[in-house]
């Protein structure tokens, strides 16, 4: 190879002595470029051989290496080839540039002969070809060094493998006989250890068998007294909202009666001027409005806006207007049932009642009283026929008298109050006989108040039962999870058993190190979580 590259110095050298002479200056510098670029060809080719001689000492000396040097040969073959290939773009470039500027120089020595130039174009062209050959001589030269220097690897590789591996198996027939012993050992102890395990699991089991029922029983025990306890607590505040609810109704009446006694007595004592007040008015419509107010304020007194209203229209389809009118719980909210209260004060009638009276004449007292009962019982009539329609209304009406006075009178009537209910169901009241009624039926509205909240109670009552049905089932639930676990630990001593089946044929396995290893290693806790789910 070497010889090669001299042969090819010497006829570049004449080369360039040829073109200097015919080229001059410019002709010169490229030959320079060429020469360079062949001398660093040169080099790398001498670094690619003793890169190659060394390859060839390294396999040889270095057995245990041999991935290392293969790979390390096939990557110098191919960096070889790479720059084998890129010497020759660069020559073939370097060609190329050089007879453009042949061209260039040819054209400016136009005034130089013809056969002067041709001759050049015929000598270059004939020294590239020259060129090109030796080039691919090299390359195939080098391509076939190549070849057979990995053929000599592959060879000694091959050689290697064979040796190592009946080395292999000398050591691994010795090593069988170690193994075989080892697990031996290794069953005796595992068996050893397996029985004790199985011994002390099935005490554990026993011990925590009776744990678990004595705390069973202690827990049931204590749901038990807890239950009672509950319960007792619950007796407790409902016997005491009761009396508490209870108490405060009956002291509620019995404030409402003693402001119905506070009030009877100031009527009492106010009967003598309301006389003196109604002989005064002898106005029919400022007697009515009198009586109107008089029933406003004792209503608006004993009631709230919301249990009555005024000017009602009681009989569907009618244009009639009671003064006021209670309003009872009816099917529904939306329809109550209304009980019709009219003021009446008939006071022309009553005058002479009184007047007669005063005068002692006993015709004129019978007659008086006649016409009284007269007006008396179509003031009831009135009322009868326009405000009472049942379903609407009540089956019964109140007329209401302004004075005392008057009611007494009706009161002295023998038969007229129990004929104006029986004839034309009307209720005839005086000003402390109304309040009265009323703080009747603000009791009676309490009253349901108070039933609506006991249906409330026993709602609350009727959670509290199931939540205590709930609490049996769990409970229950609770008794059987602690069965289940009682079974599961029944079921120990079965996989003990099985486990120890699996592992009778298990031998001690060899220790590289030469030092003892614990017969049960302790794993992390990742592998302990592995291990018990593949037993499982």
């Amino acid at each position: 190879m070497v010889a090669l590259l001299l042969v090819l110095l010497w006829w570049l050298q004449g080369l360039r002595r040829q073109t200097e002479l015919a080229l001059g200056p410019d002709a010169m510098r490229l030959q320079a470029q060429l020469l360079q670029g062949l001398q660093a060809l040169d080099v790398r080719l001498q670094q690619l051989e003793r890169s190659s001689q060394s390859t060839q000492m390294t396999v040889a000396k270095s057995d245990g290496a041999l991935d290392r040097v293969t790979q390390h040969v096939q990557t110098q073959l191919a960096q070889a080839q790479q720059d084998a290939l890129a010497a020759r773009r660069e020559q073939a470039a370097a060609l190329a540039s050089f007879r453009e500027e042949v061209a260039q120089l040819a054209q400016r020595l136009t005034g130089d002969s013809q056969q002067a130039r041709a001759a050049l174009a015929q000598s270059s062209a004939e020294q590239s070809v020259h060129v090109q050959q030796r080039f691919e001589a090299l390359a195939e030269t080098t391509r076939g060094t190549l070849d057979s220097l990995k053929g000599d690897i592959q060879q000694q590789l091959t050689h290697m493998s064979t040796n190592m591996g009946a080395a292999l198996k000398d050591q691994l027939g010795s090593n069988g006989e170690q193994l075989r012993h080892q697990f031996a050992v290794l069953q005796d102890a595992v068996s050893q250890q397996l029985a004790a395990l199985a011994q002390g699991q099935q005490t554990t089991a026993e011990q925590l068998r009776a744990t678990l029922n004595e705390r069973l029983a202690t827990i049931q025990s204590d749901n038990a007294l807890k239950l009672d306890e509950m319960r007792r607590t619950v007796d407790e505040k409902l016997h005491a909202t009761l009396e508490q609810r209870l108490g405060e109704s009956f002291k509620l009446v019995s404030d409402r009666l003693e402001q119905v006694h506070k009030g009877l007595g100031e009527m009492q004592t106010l009967a003598g001027s309301v006389g003196d007040l109604k002989r005064v008015m002898t106005n029919v419509k400022s007697r009515g409005t009198w009586g109107e107010l008089q029933l406003g304020s004792i209503i608006d007194n004993v009631l709230t806006p919301e249990q009555y209203a005024r000017n009602v229209k009681t009989v569907p389809g009618s244009d009639e207007l009671v003064e006021f009118a209670i309003r009872l719980p009816g099917r529904n909210d939306e329809h109550p049932v209304w009980l019709p209260i009219d003021a009446k004060y008939p006071v022309e009638h009553y005058q002479r009642l009184q007047d007669a009276q005063d005068s002692a004449d006993r015709v004129a007292i019978v007659a008086a009283g006649n016409a009284f009962e007269t007006s008396i019982r179509g003031e009831a009539r009135k009322i009868a026929s326009k405000y009472i329609a049942p379903p609407h209304t009540t089956d019964f009406a109140v007329m209401y008298l302004p004075t005392e006075g008057l009611f007494a009178e009706v009161l002295r009537r023998p038969g007229l109050v129990e004929a104006l209910q029986n004839e034309h169901r009307i209720v005839v009241t005086g000003p402390a006989n109304l309040a009265a009624m009323l703080s009747s039926l603000q009791m009676g509205f309490k009253t349901l108040a108070i039933e609506k909240r006991s249906s409330e109670v026993w709602g609350v009552l009727g959670q509290v039962k199931t939540e205590f049905g709930r609490f049996g089932e769990v409970v229950e639930a609770t008794r059987k999870s602690i069965d289940a676990a009682a079974r599961k630990f029944d079921q120990v001593g079965v996989r003990t058993r099985a486990i120890q089946r699996h592992l009778r044929n298990v031998q001690e396995l060899p220790n590289g190190a030469g030092q003892e290893q614990p017969l049960f290693p302790v794993a992390s806790p990742g592998g302990d979580q592995t291990a018990s789910e593949n037993d499982e």
